[in-house]
């Protein structure tokens, strides 16, 4: 099959989050397969351009119709550690990826329209046709409305839609404008509760909603927040929307890419080990006490790695940080703030902490740190209020690192209690699953693993091994969306 992605971000070349990860670790699982695979992105200012490859112009010309003119383009082509990517770089005064920033700005769903917009017009006048069109989240919404109601009559009819939503949090919100810039025009016929208009505001077009009435097939990140989204408010407004279209909707599992998340291989961590010899993870161990200037005791660590923001259900990260040192384990934390309350709660915090010889935040982020992390720590508190999927708790696992998680989403479809857990027999469990949003939820759940590994250590390195042995790779989450392009293409 021939496989366009187009998106926002792909890592490591332009990633915010766990998005770029996703586009880059499934195009390379889909290429493994034997399939073409190109990947669309806007041309950032801000991207790591030293992670490009032979980059080079593509197309010169490419003429983007806009406002009842055209923008001129230019595509640029270059590979990202071996994955073939095309950068779309508008010239105009809009100045829509030279802003320093990925997202944020004020006219962020003009920029996304326009880039999804500029997708289309790049395959059509180049006579790329693809067998499907893989776009993911808000940005690339109305990608979708635009091929059906005007790219299909073109020559790209047979052209099938594939459409992940990744955060049901951001869905695109616009106005008219954004109908006469693609050139969809008919305002009436688009502010159709059936088409594009907002669930609850009559007067807004909303582009994620679009997305899922257009495309042939949606998914989301797991199977568990499909039906979350289905059945309780994490849609934030669309779960009438995916009621409507429930037989094209359903939930895939991301993976992680093992040849970056791996310790019997990883070149950010000192010391390599695998599931059949574990004395590497306690040099590691070692080597994050010597780096981070913690106490040298026999002594669980206990660690968070991610944002620092409501989603990630930070007043329980922050109780937990106290909870362990209150049952004389260790404490590393890694993360940034999205808001700066939060932020400056946590560094009031590591001030206080400064001298504590049990407890290290670190606050921002630093892609070698969190791999040591990973590697030295022997617990991973994971509670937050909302997780689609979750990839900290799948690296952890792979790390021997044991997961004690908030059972939502992803975490819930990955983390199977060591105690609780009655679906699997205790040889498959590998973790620590609590339920609620309370404090007294977390001291249980860290209350139980603290103490398999204080009292039962031969039972605590089992649950451990468990872990590792798990296959949370692109394998088969790269089965599950080749089945779904056949059956959208068939």
């Amino acid at each position: 099959m021939y496989i366009v992605q187009v998106a926002s971000e792909c890592a490591p070349v332009a990633k915010v989050g766990g998005l770029g990860d996703v586009i880059y670790g499934l195009s390379r699982e889909l290429e493994v397969r034997g399939h073409c695979v190109e990947i669309i992105l806007p041309k950032y200012d801000c991207m790591r351009y030293d992670q490009i490859w032979g980059l080079h112009e593509a197309y010169q010309d490419l003429w983007v119709p806009w406002f009842g003119g055209a923008i001129h383009c230019t595509v640029w082509c270059g590979w990202v550690h071996g994955q073939i990517c095309f950068f779309i770089e508008p010239h105009s005064g809009e100045n829509f990826f030279n802003r320093g920033h990925f997202y944020g700005a004020l006219d962020d769903h003009m920029r996304f329209a326009f880039f999804s917009k500029a997708a289309l017009q790049f395959l059509l006048v180049t006579n790329k046709r693809p067998d499907i069109i893989h776009c993911h989240d808000w940005e690339t919404g109305l990608l979708p409305v635009m091929l059906y109601e005007m790219y299909a009559a073109q020559g790209m009819g047979d052209v099938r839609i594939c459409y992940t939503i990744h955060n049901f949090k951001h869905q695109g919100i616009a106005g008219t404008n954004v109908l006469w810039a693609t050139g969809l025009n008919r305002e009436s016929y688009y502010f159709s509760y059936d088409r594009l208009q907002d669930n609850f505001n009559p007067l807004a077009l909303n582009y994620m909603k679009g997305g899922i009435v257009y495309s042939n097939y949606v998914t989301t990140v797991s199977p568990h927040h499909a039906f979350e989204a289905r059945h309780s408010d994490i849609s934030c407004g669309l779960g009438h929307t995916l009621h409507v279209h429930q037989g094209k909707f359903s939930g895939i599992l991301n993976g992680i890419d093992y040849s970056v998340w791996n310790p019997e291989l990883d070149n950010y961590i000192p010391y390599h080990y695998d599931v059949t010899d574990l004395e590497g993870k306690e040099l590691n161990k070692k080597a994050l006490r010597d780096r981070l200037l913690l106490r040298d005791e026999d002594k669980p660590i206990v660690c968070y790695v991610g944002r620092l923001d409501d989603q990630k259900g930070v007043h329980l990260v922050h109780h937990a940080m106290y909870y362990a040192l209150s049952r004389g384990a260790q404490f590393v934390l890694l993360g940034s703030a999205t808001d700066n309350k939060i932020n400056t709660w946590f560094w009031n915090e590591k001030h206080h902490l400064n001298e504590n010889p049990d407890c290290h935040l670190e606050l921002g982020y630093n892609e070698e740190l969190a791999h040591l992390i990973y590697a030295g720590s022997d617990f991973i508190i994971v509670p937050s209020n909302y997780e689609p999927c979750g990839l900290t708790q799948m690296i952890s696992l792979k790390y021997g690192t044991v997961p004690i998680v908030r059972g939502v989403g992803g975490l819930v479809s990955t983390v199977f209690d060591r105690d609780f857990d009655q679906n699997l027999p205790l040889e498959k469990r590998n973790g620590y699953v609590f339920y609620q949003t309370d404090k007294i939820a977390v001291d249980s759940a860290m209350d139980r693993a603290l103490g398999l590994w204080y009292v039962y250590p031969e039972d605590f390195e089992q649950l451990r091994i468990q872990g590792m042995e798990y296959d949370y790779s692109w394998t088969i989450p790269g089965q599950e969306y080749i089945d779904v392009y056949n059956l959208i293409k068939a």
